[in-house]
């Protein structure tokens, strides 16, 4: 394998398992389940699975999706989000050649699982939003160092940018549109980004969100759609910006 390849392929590898414990969580955090110490069981016949059970990836293929005692139907959400996992690894073993592509599969990682939890339960819990914005400041400390005031300033611009959207779309229509999860996330979004890309994170998420409200309409027509998870948006428009915007890009 030519060196180059050498850190996507593990950072893969490492995505794969990492998916594993994401689609477990993602499942576990909604009903307040313990996470690390809970065996994993079938979902049919709740028999808790074995070590050839949870390869990611290789034990789905080699069961051909099916539970080894009981032969029920393993959901496909679970392969799904180890390839995309494993995915993220190699995206990120591509962009950087050094240890920030450690950094960008963390936060890409991370941000699959809030993802996650926002398109299937509209929830950004703040155990994850909080220190994503913590771990942002941190990184940018450690890589880029002269843009840590950016990247403060991105923080704190990207949650009142956030609050001041949600009071005015409150005043206008009088419900919520946007929830302090959303806020949370884009305050981690300048955390990690700085001030400067926020409007491309954002730009990048509506047009993601407006493309699904027209392809998926409510009962009342297209643009009527009475909800949608917006950080499930955000997440991926913060990763892959993160892989692409130039290093010490200051505006």
């Amino acid at each position: 394998m030519e060196r180059a390849l050498l850190l996507p392929f593990l950072l893969a590898i490492a995505g794969a398992v990492v998916g594993s414990f994401v689609g477990l969580a993602s499942l576990r955090l909604p009903k307040r389940e313990q996470i690390v110490l809970g065996r994993s069981r079938c979902s049919s016949c709740s028999k808790p699975l074995g070590p050839i059970d949870l390869v990611p990836l290789v034990s789905f293929l080699a069961l051909r999706g099916r539970c080894r005692r009981c032969g029920a139907a393993i959901e496909k959400r679970y392969p799904l989000i180890e390839a995309a996992s494993a995915l993220i690894g190699f995206a990120s073993g591509l962009a950087f050649s050094d240890s920030q592509a450690i950094a960008a599969s963390l936060l890409g990682w991370w941000l699959l699982l809030l993802g996650l939890l926002d398109f299937e339960h509209y929830w950004l819990p703040n155990r994850l939003t909080y220190p994503l914005i913590i771990l942002g400041l941190l990184a940018t400390a450690w890589f880029e160092p002269p843009l840590l005031l950016h990247n403060m300033i991105g923080a704190g611009a990207g949650f009142a940018a956030f609050a001041l959207i949600a009071i005015g779309y409150r005043k206008l229509r009088g419900r919520h549109g946007l929830g302090g999860g959303d806020m949370k996330l884009f305050a981690a979004a300048g955390a990690w980004l700085g001030w400067y890309t926020l409007p491309f994170v954002l730009l990048g998420a509506a047009i993601a969100a407006l493309a699904v409200a027209l392809i998926m309409p409510g009962r009342e027509g297209p643009f009527l759609v009475q909800r949608l998870p917006f950080g499930a948006f955000l997440a991926p428009a913060v990763w892959i910006l993160y892989l692409v915007h130039p290093v010490g890009w200051s505006g």
